[in-house]
């Protein structure tokens, strides 16, 4: 069975997608966010992640929090909308990373859980992690998650094992006003 790096942004987000990957691959969860906008919610997702992943026996690995690698890669992006120049940017920044990683440890290929939120374009994420694929030299695996009610499977797993959800993806300049 191939060994999988499997980039998550929380764990919610890496329910359904271990899921569907796991008869296939033997998956290892990789945390690097540095996008997230407080340590505090860093801290949260990440326990959240070990919590979801200790229940279903997947390892993961967590990189360090390092905020500054982020606001430095997207310098000039902030006011720009969700969805749009600053968030390839940041997939790039994370798949790259995740890629890396892989590639030092000897994985068979990487891949990301981005790709179950419905606020995610599939495409750009799919073509970014090609480019990081032909970089890196590192096998991307592409996915749409979302398809067949994967983000409601999500959901459902959220509820079940009771996880943390937030309301958005993690960096500040996405953060919705709580009304």
């Amino acid at each position: 069975m191939k060994r999988l790096l499997l980039h998550s942004c929380c764990g919610p987000c890496s329910t359904q997608v271990i899921d569907f990957l796991k008869n296939d691959y033997d998956i290892t969860i990789y945390y690097y966010n540095p996008n997230i906008d407080t340590d505090e919610e860093y801290n949260h997702r990440l326990a959240e992640q070990k919590r979801y992943c200790d229940i279903v026996k997947v390892p993961v690995i967590e990189d360090g929090y390092n905020p500054d690698e982020f606001l430095c890669k997207v310098k000039g992006l902030e006011n720009e909308k969700e969805g749009g120049a600053r968030c390839p940017v940041c997939f790039k920044l994370r798949l790259t990373k995740t890629a890396k990683k892989a590639k030092e440890l000897g994985f068979d290929l990487f891949g990301t859980t981005l790709t179950v939120s419905p606020h995610k374009n599939s495409t750009v994420i799919n073509a970014m992690g090609h480019v990081v694929e032909k970089e890196e030299g590192v096998e991307f695996l592409e996915g749409n998650y979302k398809k067949q009610d994967g983000y409601k499977k999500s959901i459902e797993f959220s509820k079940k094992y009771n996880l943390y959800r937030q309301n958005y993806c993690g960096c500040k300049f996405s953060k919705r006003v709580e009304k």
